[in-house]
């Protein structure tokens, strides 16, 4: 909704911006009344210079994953953006395996075949639509962004063990807003003029009100005692479900048979990456 018909790079970085905004309060008031923010689960202690480096590091790479993501979004149909975004468990897995020499179970191995397998034949689906994956570079912006938030998801996994959670979350989007705003008037306020015009849209805070709910609950399972990658990540990324069904009721785009039946494909290898981890 905020992204139809409108410059990518000033939604993403005003989301950002709104959401460091709101994160200043619990940090000032960790120093104010720690007892207190502590109580409500959302302290942000002071952590080092270590510590800021690593959650710099994760800042880029989220970054990354997120103007991939949007500038794929704002030109491809959702109900292709959104199951290429479901297959991000799969590469999670594979990272997991080669990174972290985690073995995958028979039926994590099942899971990959199957979701790898719809992942392609949902390509070909995509040229009843015109849309040639291998000549579309949004699709292929879209691809980048998936691979990059399996990147973030097993970093995620690194330091969650290492720092706490809710200061990750707090310092990651307060240098995210400072990067954005370095990219917004370097690349795009320079070149405003030959682009997509920016029009705000209040379509833009639900983007920073939802995020913050929803990583700050991810972060929380992920730091919780025997969480596992790929579980907390399948689980997360079957919500490409909702934006599918939106573009399915909403915007009324084409093939949605046989892309809703991609997708169901594409679940059912992550499920079974979820239950062969749990078995594992």
């Amino acid at each position: 909704m905020s992204l139809k018909e409108n410059a990518v790079i000033p939604v993403l970085t005003l989301s950002i911006i709104i959401s460091a905004i709101l994160f200043l309060f619990p940090l000032a008031a960790s120093s104010i009344m720690p007892e207190s923010m502590k109580s409500l689960h959302f302290y942000v202690p002071e952590v080092e210079l270590k510590a800021h480096l690593f959650i710099l590091l994760k800042s880029v790479i989220v970054l990354g994953s997120w103007i991939s993501a949007y500038f794929g979004m704002k030109n491809i149909p959702i109900t292709i953006y959104s199951p290429i975004r479901a297959t991000q468990p799969v590469w999670t897995v594979i990272g997991a395996f080669f990174i972290f020499s985690e073995r995958l179970t028979p039926l994590q191995t099942i899971g990959v075949i199957i979701t790898i397998t719809f992942f392609y034949l949902f390509s070909l689906a995509g040229l009843k639509e015109g849309i040639s994956w291998k000549h579309n570079k949004w699709v292929w912006l879209i691809v980048l962004a998936t691979l990059l938030g399996s990147a973030s998801g097993l970093y995620d996994k690194h330091l969650m063990h290492e720092f706490d959670r809710v200061a990750v979350q707090v310092y990651s989007t307060l240098y995210q807003a400072v990067i954005m705003l370095i990219v917004l008037f370097t690349l795009w306020y320079p070149n405003r003029k030959n682009t997509t015009p920016f029009q705000w849209r209040w379509s833009i805070v639900g983007i920073s009100l939802f995020l913050m709910v929803a990583d700050y609950v991810y972060y929380w399972a992920l730091s919780s005692d025997g969480a596992l990658i790929s579980i907390v990540s399948t689980i997360r990324r079957s919500g490409a479900v909702v934006p599918f069904l939106f573009g399915a009721l909403f915007l009324k785009e084409k093939n949605l048979k046989v892309k809703g039946l991609l997708l169901c494909g594409i679940l059912i290898g992550v499920v079974l990456l979820t239950i062969g981890a749990m078995r594992g």
